[in-house]
């Protein structure tokens, strides 16, 4: 039988890199084919020059048996191609039906919008395939996993039958994640095929066909569920054997290190992002924060790193209020911070690596003689953190954006684990990693823990949040609404709370 689309010999080039390199995949009628990998190692390449955003260089796209050139999106939906990125293309101020439509409007006697026609249509789909939107719904007013709903159903208004899905769970609570998956099967129960692009094992495992896996620009294997499990998937990935779950202790609680008070912080829009917050977090133990991103989790990891001013309440650590100090002052009473943005708030790209490692200690000796820095020190703190930390790359002095996501976090984690601190503010410390970068970083979360640092885990993977933390809270909407010993928690019940709603936790 013909496969419903086959790449072959896909080859993408960018200077200094090759993205694709002679990568051959098919896609059946009626699968779910999941598209495995590391950060950087093509996946989202060769998935935009089949959606039409980039040319390759080499290689052919075949869809029902029939060669096909995708020069832009619109080409790959007339193929019947499309694709729902991981970064929503909606609009806020407008319906479900206004979204859909647009670009593709329906018209009443060639000149007005005929939007109930559309809303028809939209409610048709919704029903077929079991979407569950509201056609006359603001979208500013659905909840994330409602969203991605809707992107879907853009798709199918525009006839598509090959969907692709970037990495569709990022932002969605377990809950919807299993409800995502149930819509993902009725898409292909009603004749549907899906590329599933991704980096969580446990959702490979639970939605896919196949899987293939790609390296590095290349096809390391195609193989299916029944043949595959989580650790023979890593070490494609990775290429090498990879430990996927860390052998944690019982933690051994002392004194209480951080104290936070009915925080109020607002946001970049003055509007209250952390609504009377209050925790403790003691020496030796992780406290998670867990939340769907946008809860006010950012704006709380600001205001504990002097990044972000509070409206009101109180920050004591060790005793000693910390609420209005500068980032400088709380760095220097020994608080370390891995922000969530590495790129923006954690290196600065064109800095050589051996710069970046001493950005929060430059002007302190040995690194510096008064207002002179001096290079000897500072490039032999670089080349044993590099040893230490694994950091890959050629030189001390290669400028940090050049480097992977991986290595860049790396440098952030040298930079702030390898001086005497106190208390650890972790936000989404494996964002993008692959799956050997993660347990690199979540085994020194682990080492800082059992060293007697206290630690703040932001995150909004809750696998993470189940494996490293010893007490977990979870925030909605600038709130905490529940809070659990790790032991007693389950996943059923954070994710209700992430939604929303009140759970049993345990």
């Amino acid at each position: 039988m013909t496969p419903i689309l086959e790449l072959r010999g896909i080859t993408k080039q960018f200077p200094g890199v090759l993205a694709n390199d002679h990568i051959d995949l098919t896609l059946e009628a009626g699968e779910i084919h999941a598209l495995l990998g590391e950060n950087g190692a093509g996946k989202t390449t060769l998935m935009n020059i089949l959606y039409g955003l980039y040319l390759p260089d080499e290689g052919e796209i075949v869809v029902r048996g029939k060669r096909i050139v995708t020069r832009s999106p619109n080409d790959a939906i007339a193929a019947g191609i499309g694709m729902v990125h991981q970064h929503f293309m909606l609009i806020p101020v407008f319906t479900v039906t206004e979204n859909v439509m647009l670009g593709q409007e329906s018209m009443r006697a060639g000149v007005f919008l005929d939007r109930e026609a559309a809303a028809r249509r939209v409610r048709e789909i919704s029903d077929l395939y079991k979407l569950e939107v509201d056609p006359h719904a603001y979208v500013k007013d659905l909840p994330v996993g409602v969203q991605q709903r809707v992107e879907i159903i853009k798709l199918l208004y525009r006839q598509a039958d090959i969907l692709i899905l970037d990495e569709p769970t990022a932002v969605l609570t377990p809950q919807e994640a299993d409800e995502m998956f149930k819509i993902l099967r009725s898409l292909v129960e009603q004749g549907k095929s899906i590329i599933f692009i991704t980096h969580k094992l446990r959702e490979v495992l639970e939605i896919a066909d196949r899987i293939t896996v790609i390296r590095r620009g290349k096809v390391i294997g195609t193989t299916t569920v029944a043949e595959a499990d989580q650790n023979t998937l890593a070490e494609m990935m990775v290429g090498r054997e990879v430990q996927l779950s860390l052998d944690k202790g019982p933690a051994k609680p002392g004194d209480t290190v951080l104290e936070v008070t009915n925080l109020m912080v607002l946001d970049e829009r003055k509007q209250l992002a952390v609504d009377g917050v209050s925790f403790q977090v003691r020496a030796g133990e992780v406290l998670g924060v867990a939340g769907v991103q946008g809860n006010g989790q950012t704006e709380l990891v600001e205001a504990l790193t002097g990044m972000r001013k509070p409206l009101s309440g109180s920050i004591r650590l060790l005793g000693q209020e910390i609420s209005q100090a500068t980032p400088r002052k709380i760095t220097e009473m020994g608080v370390a911070h891995v922000p969530e943005d590495r790129q923006q708030d954690g290196l600065v790209l064109s800095f050589p690596i051996s710069d970046n490692l001493v950005l929060n200690t430059y002007y302190q000796e040995p690194y510096a003689r008064g207002a002179v820095l001096q290079e000897k020190p500072i490039l032999e703190n670089a080349q044993r953190l590099i040893k230490e930390f694994d950091i890959r790359t050629p030189s001390a002095l290669t400028n940090a954006g050049s480097l992977s996501g991986g290595n860049q976090q790396k440098v952030i984690v040298a930079r702030e684990f390898s001086r005497p601190i106190k208390l650890l503010v972790a936000s989404q410390p494996t964002r993008g990693l692959d799956v050997g970068s993660v347990e690199y970083i979540h085994r020194r979360i682990l080492e800082k823990r059992d060293s007697g640092c206290a630690v703040v885990l932001v995150s909004s993977e809750l696998d993470e949040i189940m494996e490293l933390s010893d007490r977990i809270v979870v925030m909605y909407r600038g709130q905490i609404v529940g809070e659990v010993p790790a032991e007693k928690a389950t996943k059923e019940g954070i994710g209700l709370l992430m939604a929303g709603m009140h759970a049993n936790l345990a």
